[in-house]
Parts: C-alpha cells; structure tokens; sequence
C-alpha cells in the first residue's frame, strides 16, 4: 500500500482519474459500434463486421501510433489521436443514422479505430521515468503495472456496462457520441499532462537494437493467446446467455471476467520479487489453462458464470507480466512501440478468438459437430489457454525469458547484453 501511496504522490489523484476515464471510451467503441450499425441495420452482421473493422484498425494502428510517440513524444501524438479519434466515432454516428451503405459504415469505423489511442500501454511508459531517482524503483514500477492491469479490466467493465446502460437509456448512437466527448476531453488532457514523455526525435529511438528479439516474439504471442481467450468467452457468453433465453445477461457474465481479473491485478504487486517474472508467466499460463478447463462442463448460466470469475483472477497476472518483461527487455527508447504492439497483439487475438468460436458455435447449432454451442465456443478458450501453457514452458526450457533484477535494475538501452535484462538463447 505504501508503493501505490507513493505512486499517487508522483503524479497526482487528478492524473490518475484522467488516465483512467481517457481509456474508457476504447471500451466502449467496439460494442457501441455493433449495437449502433446493428440497431440501424437491422443486422447483426453487419453490425459485427463494421465493429471488428474498427478492433481490427486499432490492432494494426496502434503500433504505429507507439512507434511516433517514441519518437516524437508522447503529447502530440496522444492529442492528434485524440481529436480525430472524437472526430471520427461522430462520422461513424452520423454515417450510421444517416443510411450510408456498409462499404462506407467498414471504412469510417477502420478510419476511427485506427485514430483510437492506447491510453492503458502509454500510461505504462511514463511510469518509469515517473519513478527515477526513487528508492526501490523496481518495486514501484512493478506496482504501477500491477495498478494499470486493473486500470484496464475495470475499463472493459465500465465501457461496455456504460454503452448498454446509455444504448436502452438514449439510444446507440448517443452512447457512441458519449465516447467520442469523453475521448475530446480526457484523451486530450492525457496528452497534456506534465508526465507524458518526450521523444527521442530520431527514427526507431536513436538506437540499432532490435525490437522483434525472441523474447518480444514470445510476448507477442502470449497476449494473442490471451486475446483469443477473450474473444472465445464473449462468443461463449453470448451462446448460453441466448440458449437460457436471456442473451442480455451476456455482457455481465464476461463482466465477471474482468472483476476477478481487476481484483488479482491489485494484489500482484504484493507477489514477492523472489518470484520471477519468468516463473510468474509459466504459473498464470497454467492458471489459464487449468480454471478455463471447466467451461466445457459448464452447461448452465449461473455454472458459467462462476467458472468466468475465477478464471478472471488467472488473467491479470498474465497480462501483467508480458507486459512488464516487455517493459525490461526492450531498449527505454521504444518502449511505447513494445507496449502498443502488445496491445496490438491482444486485439488481433480477441478478434481472431472471436471469429473461430463463432464459427465452431455456429458449426454445432447446425449439428456439423457434436458439441453445444457454447461448448464449441469454449474449446477455443481451453485450447487458447493450453496453447498459452505450451509457450510459456517453451520460453523457461529455453530460456527465453529471464528474471526480473529488483530495485535498481540497469535501464534495457544502457546495458543490452546483460543477462539480467534479456538472456535470449
């Protein structure tokens, strides 16, 4: 409790209520989408298509957007995206409610998400210079992500929770124009703050360091993995929410997942720095794999239910992790590019979790397979976990991943070859 009292200190209770609220409306944007084009439509497809144009869009463009900030600083590229971000979710509305055709509904929504900033993997970056010159700057930093994790899973709570309160309050397209006000405001005052860090002005940071090493790649490919579990649950959720004859209940079943997962974020920075971030991978890959293994039994609402919160308590310290070895092993001048590709990462895999169990839940509703619905949808969440397990055991045999240094630990760009920032075999 110290380290978080001391992390509020740092910055301020203000910057910590305007980073929070500036990720929100990412959260919102893909569910307002689909409820939106879905609404004025009259379908679901439709609705689904112009909604994964926009994750998808964002997957792709936030690399990028990570990539100019480490080179131009923070502020420019978060208020550029912010403004065309608002700008572009009132097109989409307007577009929408105004008949134009899908065509048109695909690439506005792709022109919109592409501009959505990453708030949460930005946020990351500053903590480090934040804490310089702090003692026991390891610990600290190890906190700050610990809170970030929750910062985010309460974000995918509230945003979509927001989105359907506003949607049978107003209407979707208000609850979209709620978003683009939000990001105007907040995003704006995010690029703004004092903490936000400046770039190097060079091309790649100034440095000749490769970005790609094994360790990112194995990084890379957990938070797919991971998004894949995302995407795999809020198709599972949907199947058996709509089987009970209460589709509604969907969004707070896969709600769930995030509160286990905002509760077990705030209690990593409590795990003892003995307990290697390496170890710590291996450990929350098997969490996944094994809490996710009794979704296929799970025939009932309430059963899944439970079986979606505790699994949430397996998420956050994955997704902590990868993205605090991320944070260690890549040189300080691109870590916002290796926080966005993470990100990144996690959209590309939520949409391609999505659309596998779909298909497979579609494929068993047509009795091509003889699974349920939702248990056709849920392999992908087992298998995405298992394959989880897989790579982790893969990176400790080969020593892909290293242990974190605490406190005091070398900055990555100033001492690349030492093993205690990355030992790639």
């Amino acid at each position: 409790m110290h380290s978080y009292r001391r992390l509020v200190s740092l910055t301020s209770p203000t910057y910590v209520l305007v980073a929070f609220v500036a990720r929100v409306p990412l959260a919102m944007s893909q569910i307002g989408t689909l409820l939106l084009v879905a609404a004025e439509t009259g379908s679901y497809g439709a609705g689904g298509a112009t909604a994964g144009a926009l994750a998808v869009a964002n997957a792709v463009g936030a690399p990028v957007a990570g990539s100019l900030a480490d080179r131009w600083g923070q502020r420019p590229v978060v208020l550029v995206q912010s403004v065309v971000g608002a700008v572009g979710l009132v097109a989409l509305v307007l577009c929408a409610t105004g008949g134009a055709p899908l065509t048109t509904l695909l690439v506005v929504a792709a022109l919109a998400g592409a501009a959505l900033p990453q708030v949460g993997p930005l946020a990351r970056v500053r903590w480090r210079p934040l804490t310089a010159g702090e003692a026991q700057q390891g610990r600290l930093v190890a906190t700050a992500f610990s809170y970030e994790g929750a910062a985010d899973e309460a974000s995918f709570v509230l945003g979509p929770a927001v989105v359907g309160l506003l949607a049978a309050l107003v209407d979707p397209a208000g609850a979209l124009v709620v978003a683009a006000v939000t990001l105007g405001v907040f995003g704006t005052a995010f690029g703004l703050h004092g903490s936000a860090p400046r770039g190097t002005g060079r091309r790649f940071g100034g440095t000749s360091a490769p970005l790609l090493t094994a360790t990112v790649l194995v990084l890379l490919g957990a938070q797919t993995l991971l998004g894949m579990v995302f995407g795999s649950i809020q198709t599972g959720s949907t199947a058996v929410a709509t089987d009970a004859g209460m589709p509604g209940a969907a969004g707070l079943v896969h709600a769930l997942l995030g509160v286990g997962s905002v509760t077990a974020a705030l209690t990593y920075a409590y795990l003892p720095d003995r307990f290697t971030l390496g170890r710590r991978l291996l450990v929350a890959a098997a969490a996944l794999a094994v809490l996710s293994a009794p979704l296929l039994l799970a025939d009932t609402l309430p059963a899944v239910a439970a079986v979606t919160l505790v699994l949430g308590f397996a998420v956050a310290p994955y997704m902590i992790t990868t993205f605090t070895l991320a944070e260690r092993v890549v040189p300080v001048a691109r870590v916002a590019t290796a926080m966005t590709l993470l990100a990144g990462a996690t959209g590309l895999g939520y949409a391609a979790g999505a659309a596998l169990a779909g298909r497979l839940a579609d494929l068993a509703r047509a009795g091509s397979i003889d699974l349920g619905a939702p248990t056709a949808a849920y392999v992908v969440t087992v298998g995405s976990g298992v394959a989880a397990l897989l790579l982790a055991g893969a990176a400790a045999w080969r020593r892909t991943l290293v242990a974190e240094v605490p406190d005091g630990d070398p900055e990555p760009a100033s001492a690349p070859d030492t093993p205690a920032i990355t030992a790639v075999r």
